[in-house]
């Protein structure tokens, strides 16, 4: 959607631009020996005199959080800069103990890229700040575990034009850091925020009055806030009050599911941006082998749609699930290299997004099924020689820990291998048939719906095991 129009006739522009803060997955901080957990619950466990900025201190470069800067670069076809360096972002809040932070300003790490289809502006690196805590009543605390947490920040170009396309960028960006195993980028945990900055014009082309609206947290918190605050600023523009639309910082509130005024826009200069005279000049090109980091990338989503569609002719609401889901996507693979019938592979693909997802979800302790036994069933299955039932519970037994023997074994020591033999199967329907003169009449009189009845009395009988294709066959030719 890239414009909306109004009842009195109206056309607006949306302009989006979006930065977005992930932390990397480093063992220790960005420039200290401390421990980098997010999942630390004691407060100020892992801090050290450098993370609370005392005097006398020195920073060090975490050479691994720079790796995984050049990787998110190379992913998303960016520049990696040879000579980078790190500067002082200067401002007094509780959280920052040094009174700044370090980041990066006119020598980012990645210039341009691109992702899902938005261009990226730059991809720069800081320390994360420490967590204030408003939850004492009268009084606030500081929790400095994630000072100093390497700190990803992305910038993209003001393309986006709509709610949901900023949502899906930052979905795409989360599932990219997760591929390249830099980052979790969990939202619930602080590991990823996203910040919005959003404009709307009357002229296509054109930026309105920019407002900025920060530390959302959630996907569905930016969609609904970038959609509240586009409603808000045409809502303005129609009663002619656009001059109320002025550049601020704005925050999001959940209770009221509306944004509200924090403060008037800083710039840079506010910040008094200078080269941080601690830490020493970068030259990524000799520090690093760019060639071989390009050749080492993981498979990035984008990637894999591409392949999994062309590759194993899967649907796209299939893929999909695939490239949500990683671990899941890998153990279509190891099955793929065990079944090379394109047909009964992708019988194995439904298998796997219905009934193993299913059970995954729903029993506790079930586990993947084991790859041998898994292959053993699709292919019984493929063959006619089991139901899709006796496939299905055979796949839960597997998962749980319950099917001892082989598949082919169980399903002959338990009868579930299918009866495909017509003359096995004619006394049995014929019986059927005899026993329901009424319902006979009923099909004979038109109504093909009762042959369902038949076919679960068949079922019934046989306990599952009949073949339901050669039933119907047999029903149609008996009734007659």
């Amino acid at each position: 959607m890239s414009e909306i129009k109004t009842p009195t006739g109206n056309t607006y522009y949306p302009v989006i631009g979006l930065e977005i803060h992930a932390e990397l997955n480093t063992a220790s901080k960005m420039f200290s020996s401390s421990k980098n957990d997010p999942d630390e619950i004691a407060p100020n466990r892992n801090i050290n005199p450098i993370d609370l900025g005392h005097p006398g201190t020195l920073p060090t470069i975490n050479k691994k959080a720079i790796e995984h800067m050049i990787k998110i670069g190379l992913s998303v076809n960016g520049t990696i800069a040879n000579f980078t360096e790190f500067d002082r972002k200067n401002y007094f809040y509780p959280d920052i103990p040094k009174g700044y932070q370090i980041s990066q300003y006119k020598h980012p790490i990645v210039s341009g890229g691109e992702l899902a289809g938005v261009l990226i502006t730059r991809i720069h690196l800081e320390e994360d700040t420490g967590l204030s805590k408003h939850d004492r009543g009268d009084f606030s605390l500081v929790d400095f575990n994630r000072a100093g947490v390497p700190l990803m920040e992305l910038v993209t170009e003001p393309v986006i034009v709509s709610a949901k396309e900023a949502t899906d960028f930052a979905k795409e960006l989360q599932l990219l850091l997760r591929y390249l195993g830099v980052g979790e980028a969990n939202m619930e945990k602080g590991e990823m925020r996203v910040e919005a900055n959003i404009s709307v014009s009357k002229e296509k082309g054109k930026f309105g009055t920019k407002v900025e609206v920060k530390n959302l947290n959630s996907f569905k918190t930016v969609e609904k806030a970038i959609e509240f605050e586009l409603d808000r600023m045409i809502t303005l523009y129609e009663a002619g009050q656009e001059g109320d639309i002025v550049q601020e910082t704005r925050g999001w509130d959940e209770a009221k599911q509306k944004t509200f005024s924090q403060r008037k826009k800083e710039s840079s200069d506010d910040y008094r941006y200078f080269p941080e005279p601690d830490l020493p000049k970068l030259y990524l090109h000799e520090l690093f082998n760019l060639e071989e980091l390009k050749q080492n990338l993981s498979e990035v989503p984008a990637t894999l749609r591409i392949r999994f569609k062309e590759q194993y002719n899967l649907a796209e609401k299939d893929v999909e699930i695939y490239v949500q889901n990683k671990h899941l996507a890998q153990y279509f693979e190891q099955v793929a290299e065990k079944i090379s019938d394109l047909t009964v592979l992708q019988k194995a693909s439904n298998f796997i997004l219905s009934d193993i997802v299913y059970i995954l979800e729903n029993e506790e302790n079930a586990t993947l099924p084991n790859l041998d036994a898994f292959t053993e069933i699709v292919t019984l299955f493929a063959e006619n020689k089991i139901t899709s039932r006796g496939a299905k519970d055979m796949l839960l037994l597997s998962m749980t820990s319950m099917l001892e023997i082989s598949p082919e074994v169980y399903a002959n020591e338990h009868g579930l291998i299918q009866k495909n033999n017509s003359d096995e199967l004619k006394p049995i329907i014929e019986k059927i048939i005899a026993d329901n003169p009424k319902v006979v009449e009923e099909y004979k009189s038109g109504k093909e719906s009762v042959l369902q009845f038949f076919l679960g009395q068949i079922m019934k009988e046989t306990k599952g095991s009949a073949n339901p294709k050669m039933c119907m066959e047999l029903l149609k030719e008996m009734l007659m």
